[in-house]
């Protein structure tokens, strides 16, 4: 490669890499205030039924998609159909998964992961923290093994519903930012 060449090209990559980093104050402030709210309203919600050490509602895929809903609000990974659809499919492989293979962590953890991953894919609601989600019905506390299926619901729904409510109030707050990117019903 000619040495005007590399050169253009490290240019454009490193204008590229400054442009997706450069954020105001204001973008920092509200991802700030989005993540926390979200994460705190679920750990806050919980903590009235259970004990701080089995804080089931934090699960912590969610704080990862706190990081896209938040954070990269543009990112196709981050719209709420892949964050309710992904973390829900998730789920429930992975729900499926502990019960063929409840003592083979290994594996149905394995599988999990694999399984979504394709799921996600091929339902386009691919949102990486899902693997999380379905990686934690595996191999998570005996109280998270013990909801089998309601797993699904809470809190992974459940966790998932508030998230996105705070991420289209926070996220909506200023003419600069704009959750989702389309339309999340569309007009006949």
């Amino acid at each position: 490669m000619p040495v005007k060449q590399l050169k253009r090209s490290y240019r454009k990559v490193k204008y590229i890499l400054y442009r997706e980093t450069l954020v105001d104050t204001r973008e920092h402030i509200i991802t700030f205030i989005g993540a926390f709210v979200g994460i705190a309203l679920i750990g806050l919600i919980n903590s009235k039924y259970l004990i701080a050490n089995e804080n089931l509602f934090l699960i912590g895929s969610f704080g990862a998609s706190s990081v896209l809903i938040y954070g990269v609000i543009n990112s196709p990974l981050a719209q709420p159909r892949n964050l309710i659809g992904g973390h829900v499919i998730s789920a429930l492989i992975g729900v499926i998964c502990h019960k063929i293979f409840p003592t083979e962590l290994w594996l149905g953890g394995a599988l999990a992961v694999a399984l979504s991953i394709v799921a996600m894919q091929i339902t386009k609601t691919l949102h990486p923290p899902g693997g999380a989600t379905a990686l934690i019905a595996n191999m998570g506390t005996p109280r998270i093994e013990s909801l089998g299926f309601l797993y699904v619901l809470s809190p992974v729904l459940t966790g998932v519903l508030i998230l996105l409510a705070v991420a289209l109030v926070a996220n909506n707050a200023t003419k600069h930012r704009s959750y989702p990117t389309k339309p999340m019903f569309r007009r006949r």
